[in-house]
């Protein structure tokens, strides 16, 4: 997940006669180099759906969203991160030797956010369904297997024929 960047060489153009008359008092030209960012990753149009209908049902998408306070440690943001996702997120990260790593303020970002659900997404779930990831996002590890979290998936299907 390391963003890659691509040179882009550019030759100034000065003004012979702004640089004096005698050519060996004018400074060399060197190329100036700018680094141009490419996105960090590229998400799959049916995986952004997901995420939208997702943030819809966890959030209703607000980036400042709160919520579970009663469980001592709230998830918050779009996705509803807990702390215990952003430490998982890392271990993945360091797992993988990426130098990226993620701050719990990190879940106020839709961007951040949602770079840490693909993180985990990519991780634990590079071909599952929508359900098994939604059911899991929602119930932990073996959410698919909680009835539990039947629930919340129907609130993402609700989303995603919207």
């Amino acid at each position: 997940m390391i963003s890659s960047i691509k040179k882009i060489t550019i030759i100034s153009m000065v003004p012979l006669f702004a640089m004096g008359p005698n050519p060996e008092q004018r400074p060399k030209e060197e190329p100036i180099v700018l680094l141009e960012p490419k996105p960090i990753q590229k998400i799959e149009p049916k995986i952004e759906e997901l995420i939208v209908a997702m943030i819809q049902v966890e959030s209703r998408g607000l980036d400042s969203a709160i919520g579970d306070t009663h469980l001592g440690e709230p998830s918050v943001g779009v996705l509803q991160l807990r702390p215990i996702m952003v430490r998982e997120v890392n271990r993945i990260l360091k797992k993988q030797k990426s130098e990226k790593r993620y701050k719990l303020k990190d879940r106020f970002s839709r961007e951040k956010s949602i770079e840490m659900f693909m993180v985990w997404k990519n991780y634990y779930h590079p071909e599952n369904e929508f359900e098994t990831i939604a059911r899991n996002w929602n119930g932990g590890p073996k959410g698919y297997k909680n009835k539990k979290t039947e629930h919340y998936w129907a609130k993402v299907q609700l989303e995603l024929n919207k």
